[in-house]
Parts: structure tokens; sequence; C-alpha cells
């Protein structure tokens, strides 16, 4: 795999590598108690760091992953958007997951939906994958709408207990949904 694209690009965001300027509001977002409602907990700066670290080493590795976002002419981070391979075994994987995490201010204005479309492009057009994935908690219910915007589909019989939560009854149920490229192909998204 080549060295990592270095950014996409739509209408209104800018999907790119990480700054060392980034790191200082990474760690807030991951520090803000509504923007990690759905995870099992706020991280320290020291492990939001880390997490910067990793996710630029898979960048490097993959040729894509979780980039840093910024709007055009406005915000220069709000979060990241991108494609990851599933970290662990499920009825699923092996698969490649398409996630966002944003700041608070960025919620509402379609920025998800819209970096994650061109996620899922790079996927099917350039990685040439056959299907990308997305997950999240029961309870998530505006990443669960996000997934719909981008054409994702979900059966309940694919939902499940994530492995990496055994001990958190809140958030260990979730739910699964599915794109393939040949469904983008039909529905006319790609």
């Amino acid at each position: 795999m080549p060295s990592a694209q270095p950014e996409l690009a739509t209408e209104r965001l800018v999907l790119r590598r990480w700054r060392e300027a980034d790191r200082e509001p990474f760690a807030a977002l991951n520090a803000d108690p509504a923007v990690m409602e759905h995870f099992p907990a706020l991280l320290t700066r020291a492990e939001s760091d880390a997490f910067v670290d990793r996710i630029e080493e898979k960048l490097e590795a993959n040729g894509y992953g979780l980039w840093a976002v910024q709007v055009r002419g406005g915000d220069d981070f709000i979060g990241f958007i991108g494609l990851n391979p599933v970290p662990f075994e499920a009825h699923f994987t092996p698969a490649l997951e398409v996630g966002w995490r944003l700041t608070r201010t960025a919620w509402g204005h379609g920025y998800a939906t819209e970096g994650g479309a061109a996620a899922l492009q790079l996927a099917f057009e350039s990685l040439a994958v056959d299907e990308v994935v997305s997950f999240t908690s029961t309870t998530n219910v505006r990443s669960q709408a996000v997934m719909r915007r981008l054409g994702m589909t979900h059966d309940p019989s694919d939902d499940f207990d994530h492995p990496q939560l055994p001990d958190d009854d809140r958030l260990r149920r979730h739910v699964l949904y599915r794109i393939a490229r040949v469904d983008r192909v039909v529905s006319g998204r790609q």
C-alpha cells in the first residue's frame, strides 16, 4: 500500500493528516462527556495523544485511516472521520469500518455524513473493498442516523455484544450497519 492518502476534500470539509496543533482540541473532544457519552470512559490527555499516535501509524501503514477534519475556511479541527479495519473478531470480521467523532459544535451540520460519504467513495473506488460496516451502541441514535443517511442498512440479526466491552451493560450491545459497493452503484450514490 502506498503512503497515506494526504487528504480527502468535500464541498465543505478537508479530511487531512494530523498536525501537532490538533492534539489539544482532540484531547478536549475526548474529555467532553457529551461527545464521549457512548464510549466507556473519557480519555486523559495522555490517552488521547496515544490515540493520535496510533491513528497516524495506521494512516502510514494502510494508506487510509481516521483523518483529522477541518471545515473549509473555518475551524482548524473539528474531529476525525475515516476508515479503520475492525480491531476485534466478530461474525462480520474481517471488515473495514467507516467512523467519525466530532466536537459538539460540529454536530447537526451534516459533516459526519459528508465526510463519511467521501471515505466510502475512497473505500469502494480506490481500495476496491466490497463492503464497509459501521457500528455503535444501541443508545447512540445520532450515529445510527448518520449511518442511514450514508445509505447503510441495518439487519437486527447482525446486532452483537461488543467483545471489548464485556463488563459494560450500558454500552455492550451494538447495532451493525452495512453498505456494499454494489448497493452504492444501484442507489446512484457513487
